[in-house]
């Protein structure tokens, strides 16, 4: 129990300070028989993979289908937007044929869409800002659901860690700054997980990760509005892949 305690400390050790310990980390948080929170092994898995692929489709099929696709290309923690028609229904499925990855719902909004995530099977929720009922939910409190609320100003993201969030998202980034405004933020909280997110490119996730965000969030750039159209699920494949690798250099790059 001693080693799972020191262990899951360096999860939750500032990512700006003592970089070197973040392999530990990476190798620790995937050891079998490591006794932890369900949220602090989301956290752990979000943070090794470095990105959060985010689907949105317009049929519960399709999603099914991209999703799939992203996943065998290598995709490791995974949101479905909660707009997404039949989004619990796919949520439930992928849980059930994917049971040890980490899988999401984004866009959360109302209790009562987190209530049915969470029954669904979601190890963790997204919102776009600061949802107060969410953050107090009992799946979220007792440990076993990360709830990741939207923030973009010091302030917001102040409140949101003495609300008690563990993980914050930035958002959205790319209109204020992109991963310089991710660098100008751990200054000032360099204890506090961000997850960068809004308009990030494959290419750039490299930059975010070493500028301090503990993983991206990539909407279009996997899932490509073109190839969803298309159903063109080979290309989603590929992105993923890309997405994956890039992710893996990045986060190894700083251990």
């Amino acid at each position: 129990m001693a080693t799972a305690t020191a262990n899951l400390a360096l999860c939750q050790w500032p990512s700006s300070s003592f970089t070197s310990l973040r392999m530990h980390v990476r190798l620790s948080c995937r050891a079998q028989n490591l006794s932890v929170s369900a949220v602090d092994k989301t956290l752990c898995q979000i943070k090794n993979y470095g990105v959060i692929a985010c689907l949105r489709a317009n049929s519960a099929e399709v999603a099914m289908e991209a999703a799939n696709a992203a996943i065998s290309g290598g995709v490791s923690v995974l949101e479905i937007v909660v707009s997404t028609p039949g989004v619990f229904e796919v949520l439930q499925q992928l849980v059930k044929e994917h049971p040890t990855m980490a899988l999401g719902v984004g866009t959360v909004l109302r209790i009562e869409d987190a209530k049915t995530a969470v029954n669904a099977g979601a190890k963790f929720l997204m919102s776009p800002a600061i949802v107060k009922d969410i953050m107090i939910l009992d799946d979220v409190q007792s440990g076993e659901v990360l709830y990741i609320p939207g923030t973009m100003t010091p302030t917001e993201i102040l409140f949101a860690c003495d609300a008690g969030a563990k993980m914050v998202k930035i958002y959205p980034v790319s209109a204020v700054g992109g991963f310089q405004y991710i660098s100008a933020l751990k200054k000032s909280f360099p204890h506090v997980s961000m997850v960068a997110s809004q308009g990030i490119t494959i290419d750039a996730i490299g930059e975010y990760i070493f500028r301090g965000a503990s993983s991206v969030v990539l909407s279009d750039a996997i899932f490509d509005k073109e190839a969803i159209a298309q159903h063109n699920f080979s290309k989603i494949s590929k992105l993923a892949n890309s997405a994956a690798l890039l992710a893996n250099k990045a986060v190894n790059r700083l251990c």
